[in-house]
C-alpha cells in the first residue's frame, strides 16, 4: 500500500476512451493527465511521464510493455472491464505494480445480455423486428424459426463469475448446461468436460464468456465448430480472440453450423464485410455490460481501487496475478 503524504500530489494517467465519470472522480489531491490513444501518449512530455504513480486504463487500449515502460514510478493500473489482457500484467508483476479490474459489478448486466443474445440469434427476432419495419406483415406471415432454447444443451466456454449467472439463467429456462474449463469450477455441479472437443461433440450450442490471451486465442476453430455440428449456434460474449473469425465465417456460409451471436470481434471496431452480410448471425457492438447503471459502478470501481492504494488501503479487485501480497 502506498499511502500519500499529506499535502502531496499524486499524478494519474486516464487512457482510453473518453469517461467524464472517471476523469471527475478523484479529488484535488490527484493531477490527472488524460490521454485517448497511443498516439496522443507522444504527447506526454517524459517529466510528467516520470512523475505519474497511478494509470487509470478506461477501455481496450494497449497497456503493453513498452508503454507502460514510460512510466517508471507507476505503482497501480486500474483497468476498466473484467478482462484484462489489454494489459500486460505480466511485466507489471515483474516490476511491482498492482492491477486491477472490475468484475461482478458487470456479471448480472454481462449474463443477462448473454441470453438475450443467445434467444434473439435463435428466435430470429432482429430479422423479425425488420419484417414488421418493412410492412410485410400485411401480405404474410414471418416464417417459423428454425431455433429454440426447448431443444438445446449449452457448453459453456468458461465457468467464472459471469459464466455461472449465464448458467443461472438457463438452468431457469429449463435448459441443460455443461460447460468446459481448464479446471472444474469449485462449488459447480454441472458436468465439467476438460475437453472442448469432446463437449463440442455432445452440445449444439456454445456460449463463450472465457479470458481472452494467448492461451485462448482462436480456441473456437474450424474443428470446433464441425463438431458442434448442423444446428450448431455461438455466442461470443468473452473476446473476439477466442474466435478463429474467418473459421466462423465459413461455417456460417457453408452451414457447417447454424448461426451466431457476436457482442465483440476480432479488431474491434472493424467488423468484416462478410460478416456483416450473412442472415443468420446477430452483430453487437460490444455493449454486454452498456447499461448507464453497469458502465457507472464500473467507472467508479477503477477511481475507488486507485483511490484506496493512495489512501494506503489494499487494492479492492486485484486480478489473481498482481503481487499484492494481501490478496
Amino acid at each position: 500500500m502506498a499511502a500519500a503524504n499529506p499535502g502531496e500530489t499524486i499524478d494519474v494517467l486516464v487512457y482510453g476512451p473518453h469517461k467524464p465519470k472517471v476523469i471527475a472522480g478523484f479529488p484535488g489531491r490527484f493531477t490527472t493527465h488524460v490521454f485517448a490513444t497511443r498516439n496522443d501518449l507522444e504527447r506526454l512530455s517524459p517529466e510528467i511521464a516520470a512523475r505519474i504513480r497511478g494509470i487509470a486504463v478506461t477501455g481496450l487500449v494497449q497497456a503493453d510493455r513498452k508503454m507502460l515502460e514510460q512510466f517508471p514510478k507507476v505503482e497501480m493500473i486500474a483497468s476498466f472491464g473484467v478482462g484484462y489482457d489489454h494489459v500486460d500484467f505480466r511485466y507489471a508483476a515483474e516490476k511491482g505494480i498492482i492491477v486491477t479490474h472490475t468484475p461482478e459489478v458487470l456479471t448480472e448486466e454481462v449474463a443477462d445480455t448473454a441470453l438475450g443474445l443467445l434467444i434473439a440469434t435463435l428466435r430470429d427476432f432482429i430479422n423479425a423486428d425488420r419484417f414488421v419495419r418493412a410492412g410485410k406483415w400485411d401480405t404474410g406471415s414471418f416464417p417459423l424459426s428454425a431455433g429454440s432454447l426447448r431443444d438445446r444443451t449449452v457448453g459453456m466456454v468458461g465457468m467464472g463469475r459471469i459464466g455461472q449467472a449465464i448458467a443461472r439463467r438457463l438452468a431457469a429456462s429449463l435448459v441443460p448446461v455443461v460447460y468446459h474449463s481448464r479446471n472444474p469450477a469449485p462449488g459447480v455441479t454441472y458436468k465439467h468436460y476438460p475437453d472442448l472437443m469432446e463437449m463440442a461433440k455432445e452440445v449444439d450450442t456454445l456460449v463463450l464468456i472465457t479470458p481472452g490471451g494467448a492461451s485462448t486465442e482462436k480456441m473456437i476453430n474450424a474443428e470446433v465448430l464441425k463438431a458442434l455440428g448442423p444446428r450448431g449456434v455461438v455466442v461470443n460474449v468473452a473476446r473476439g480472440s477466442v474466435v478463429d473469425e474467418p473459421a466462423l465465417i465459413a461455417a456460417l456460409k457453408e452451414g457447417t453450423i447454424q448461426a451466431a451471436g457476436l457482442d465483440v470481434f476480432a479488431r474491434e471496431p472493424h467488423v468484416p464485410e462478410e460478416l456483416r452480410k450473412l442472415p443468420n448471425v446477430v452483430l453487437l457492438p460490444h455493449i454486454a455490460s452498456a447499461s448507464v447503471t453497469t458502465r457507472d459502478a464500473m467507472d467508479m470501481l477503477v477511481v475507488d481501487n486507485l483511490k484506496a492504494w493512495f489512501d494506503g488501503k489494499p487494492p479492492l479487485t486485484p486480478v489473481p496475478e498482481t503481487p499484492y501480497k494481501g490478496h
